[in-house]
């Protein structure tokens, strides 16, 4: 029986074990350390973003297929989404895909800020570091094959002819 409870005692200090952080904590850790790499201000949990984000997470994994909601229904909301295969990768991994586009970013007002000529190559990234951007949601929908991650924030960024940060 001691060997039991020392085995058990063991596995749950093992970090494999430990509970995973919240959707909430690793958006929030993951973006406001990007931020403050740029400068820009932390973000806020809304739940209200939040909500927003779960609907059309819940509509992604019903269509399985990954495309924006249209912006009539996310008014003054900005959109970063991610997929992957479903129980394969955490929210962190989904999300640092996004932050990965800061190789190709380039400081200078928007849309000219990719060393590609593409914005579309950086938008992911440009969102999350928007400095007017002050809160964020996110969420997670399946389908049978995939996850989708959705956040979205407020006020949105990617404004046409205003500077990134």
């Amino acid at each position: 029986m001691r060997r039991l409870t020392a085995l058990i005692l063991f596995l749950a200090a093992t970090p494999a074990f430990a509970q995973a952080p919240s959707l909430r904590e690793t958006a929030l850790a993951l973006h406001n350390e990007t931020r403050a790499r740029v400068g820009a201000p932390p973000l806020v949990w809304d739940p209200k973003l939040a909500a927003a984000a779960a609907a059309w997470a819940r509509e992604l994994g019903r269509r399985d297929r990954m495309e924006h909601s249209p912006w009539e229904i996310r008014r003054g909301q900005g959109e970063n989404l991610s997929m992957g295969a479903r129980g394969w990768f955490s929210d962190a991994v989904l999300m640092r895909s996004w932050f990965a586009e800061a190789g190709d970013y380039r400081p200078g007002v928007f849309p000219e800020v990719s060393r590609t000529g593409r914005w579309q190559d950086v938008g992911h990234y440009t969102q999350a570091i928007w400095r007017g951007t002050t809160a964020i949601g996110c969420a997670r929908g399946s389908s049978r094959t995939q996850d989708y991650l959705v956040c979205r924030y407020s006020p949105p960024g990617n404004m046409l002819g205003q500077r990134v940060h």
